[in-house]
């Protein structure tokens, strides 16, 4: 706890071994597995190809040259450099966690952000390279299950691959939710009928699934307007992504076809959905007799009864989104061990903003609870 308030972290990150790949999946796949990279960055996040190719990344991204090591750069080799030394186990994992005043967290890759944003993925392939980060993050969780909770991988190149992962995941391995990237399918929305099977399996299972963009991707992503300012990349890559997702999900039909499917909306910040769904809304208005069929009511109304986005520590705009539609879908985030975290004072930053004590109890701890559907 933190000051009297629990804290359940919607999207605490971790950071895999460079060998996860190599060790975890199946071994028809082992010599086409990617590989981490070391350097002299303590939070080198990239992947590589056997052949030494940047995996999942653009090819002109370098965030590693002396260019990119400005003074973000210097303050995460400070604040991690003691947690890479003793390989980012899970017992550093639960030692961030305690010193940031973490309960429980719910845990999302790093590298494992990049290794399905390649472009035109082999299915078969994709979907090996997600069983074999979750059963790393099964044995990674077993530290403290209680505490350490899994978001399993989800492969959305070959849909009856994803199901089956889906499924795995909720009957087999335990975890608490699936993810998927906003922008990793190229020329489908996720309200094409080719996702109807996941969506559906998702319900059965009253697995949430947990969008999670990430500012970088070798497959189609909007950063690649900025590419390679890296600035401006991260500026717009994530929460751009994630509306997309939302719309699709919001005024394609998604809920409204699924109306038990719950989805979250991670690090992307949220000042900017009041004026989003304003936006939905009045295109529902207009068009929506023509274009959005299946919707009985507006979008935003989907969204407040099946979504939830997450809120930066030190995102004072909160105060806004909770005028337009209440605290009731917000979501906490540390975002550790990430370079834009406030890590170790992620939750302090948060609880200094000026909304009131019942609003962040309910972003601290009850929103994300309803989510992940823990009875803690």
């Amino acid at each position: 706890m933190k000051n009297n308030f629990k804290v359940l972290d919607s999207d605490m990150h971790l950071m895999e071994p460079v060998d996860l790949w190599e060790r975890y999946i199946d071994a028809q796949y082992k010599a086409d597995a990617p590989r981490g990279l070391t350097s002299e960055n303590v939070r080198d996040l990239r992947l590589a190809h056997p052949d030494g190719r940047y995996w999942g990344l653009p090819a002109t991204h370098n965030r590693n040259s002396s260019h990119h090591q400005g003074h973000n750069f210097r303050k995460n080799q400070g604040t991690y450099g003691s947690h890479a030394e003793r390989g980012w186990t899970a017992e550093i994992q639960i030692e961030a966690m305690d010193i940031e005043g973490i309960d429980v967290a719910v845990l999302y890759p790093t590298r494992g952000l990049q290794v399905l944003a390649e472009p035109r993925m082999e299915p078969k392939f994709a979907a090996a390279l997600a069983r074999a980060y979750n059963d790393w993050l099964y044995d990674f969780c077993k530290a403290n299950p209680a505490r350490l909770l899994g978001a399993g991988m989800i492969s959305p190149w070959d849909i009856d691959e994803a199901v089956a992962e889906a499924r795995r995941c909720a009957t087999e391995l335990g975890f608490r939710a699936v993810f998927m990237r906003s922008s990793t399918m190229e020329g489908r929305n996720w309200y094409d009928d080719y996702f109807e099977p996941l969506w559906a399996t998702l319900e059965e299972y009253q697995l949430p699934v947990g969008f999670h963009e990430s500012s970088s991707s070798a497959a189609r992503q909007i950063g690649d307007l900025f590419e390679p300012n890296f600035m401006l990349r991260r500026a717009v890559a994530q929460p751009m992504e994630q509306m997309l997702g939302l719309v699709s999900l919001c005024s394609g039909g998604v809920l409204a076809r699924h109306p038990r499917l719950r989805a979250a909306f991670l690090e992307a910040n949220c000042t900017w959905l009041p004026w989003l769904l304003w936006r939905l809304d009045e295109g529902w208005e207009r068009e929506g007799d023509i274009w959005a069929k299946d919707l009985t009511m507006k979008p935003s109304e989907y969204f407040k009864k099946q979504c939830f986005v997450s809120v930066e520590p030190d995102e004072h705009g909160v105060k806004y989104v909770i005028d337009y539609i209440g605290a009731d879908r917000l979501v906490f985030s540390t975002d550790y061990p990430h370079g834009d975290s406030k890590f170790p004072h992620a939750v302090e930053s948060f609880l200094e903003l000026t909304i009131s004590d019942d609003d962040k109890r309910k972003i601290l701890w009850d929103n994300c609870a309803e989510f992940y559907r823990l009875e803690i």
